[in-house]
């Protein structure tokens, strides 16, 4: 491509959380430009964020259905070539079901939909076009998770047979969502998060990092929500137990009521000959342990005699000791999303270490993993089936 892909964006107005973290994952390489959004169900909101990002005012819409149509009647050398949609779970398939149907391919916040039936909906959608689909589901962005997968899939620790994954938070220790934070208000409202709280906010990051590095799927569950916060209609902590495809078990944990807990996503993986230890708080560093040797710390960005696969240094910016983070791993999956949408407009064949960003597959995967966590969760029975 001789020139940069153009974003429109579906929600992360003014006070969006959410949105301007898009944003600046999606410029950090310069590889795609913000051309035009429609940022608020609020109209006003919208031309106000829309002029504050510094948008021609024809490009600014009051609604996703404008931005949409409006964008398609465009010429192709103006048009916006991708969607990004950053709105609350309950708003997530309409603007994606309509770019799909218009030809726009669609970069879309977890979990994908507010229902299984929808994900599916969109699934068949993208297959009947063609068109890219991603997900940021952002943990599977870092260099060294990238590294741990290589790693598992190359079979440097044998057949795997164990997984521990935790995602403990503090923020709803509280009743956070009765103070006005609008970040807790929806992610609490059964109307606009869904049938689930914290394993639907936090518990699909676990289980699809559970998958990602594993390359293995999750085939049986037995779940406990809870909910420890009075008048909370949605489970605010949950523990799972898990049987993968390959005979491997497991433990996750998800839970928002961790008091002085910040993000302590962290996972460990072990197989026949030794494992893999990540945490999202130290995503630098890897820690790999061996049956019958000493115990490896590997580091993003050195130039080690043996070097770290290709998945992790395409997705490494920064020599050694100037630390990648969050918005890197988020600008990951935007650069690769990018470089895959730029190379089939061109009826080029994507690189492999291009291709690895969450798909719309993933995405099913998640709406599954809520609908049988909450399932399970219900039943008398000891396990469950995983089904999709």
């Amino acid at each position: 491509m001789k020139r940069k892909l153009r974003m429109g964006m579906v929600g992360g107005g003014r006070n969006a959380f959410i949105g301007a973290v898009h944003r600046i994952a999606a410029n950090m390489d310069g590889l795609i430009e913000l051309c035009c959004g429609a940022f608020s169900s609020d109209p006003a909101n919208s031309i106000e964020s829309g002029k504050a990002l510094f948008l021609p005012e024809n490009r600014i819409y009051k609604t996703y259905e404008d931005m949409i149509r409006e964008e398609k009647k465009l010429p192709p050398e103006q048009r916006m070539d991708f969607v990004s949609i950053v709105t609350p779970n309950h708003m997530h398939f309409g603007p994606a079901m309509l770019a799909l149907e218009n030809g726009f391919h669609v970069m879309l916040d977890k979990p994908m939909t507010f229902t299984l039936d929808e994900a599916k909906q969109l699934a068949k959608k993208v297959k009947e076009t063609g068109l890219v689909f991603g997900l940021t589901h952002t943990y599977s962005g870092y260099p060294m998770v990238k590294q741990a997968r290589q790693m598992v899939k190359e079979g440097a620790f044998g057949k795997i047979r164990k997984i521990y994954v935790e995602y403990p938070q503090g923020w709803l220790s509280g009743a956070t969502e009765k103070t006005g934070n609008k970040q807790a208000s929806w992610r609490t409202d059964p109307k606009r998060s869904g049938k689930a709280g914290a394993m639907g906010d936090i518990g699909t990051h676990a289980a699809h990092l559970a998958e990602y590095i594993s390359g293995l799927k999750i085939k049986q569950i037995c779940a406990d929500l809870n909910i420890f916060v009075e008048g909370r209609p949605l489970d605010d902590d949950g523990n799972v137990l898990l049987r993968f495809d390959n005979g491997a078990t497991g433990v996750l944990t998800a839970s928002q009521v961790c008091a002085g807990e910040e993000n302590a996503l962290a996972i460990r993986v072990y197989g026949e000959k030794g494992g893999i230890e990540w945490h999202q708080q130290e995503p630098n560093t890897l820690i790999v342990k061996w049956l019958n040797q000493p115990a490896q710390i590997l580091r993003t960005g050195v130039g080690y005699t043996t070097p770290l696969s290709s998945f992790a240094t395409h997705n490494t910016r920064t020599p050694g000791g100037h630390p990648e983070g969050y918005l890197e791993a988020f600008a990951n999956i935007y650069r690769n999303f990018a470089l895959t949408v730029s190379a089939k407009m061109e009826g080029k064949e994507p690189a492999p270490e291009w291709l690895d960003f969450p798909t719309v597959e993933e995405g099913v995967r998640g709406m599954a993993f809520i609908d049988n966590v909450v399932a399970s969760s219900a039943s008398k029975e000891k396990w469950t089936e995983f089904t999709v």
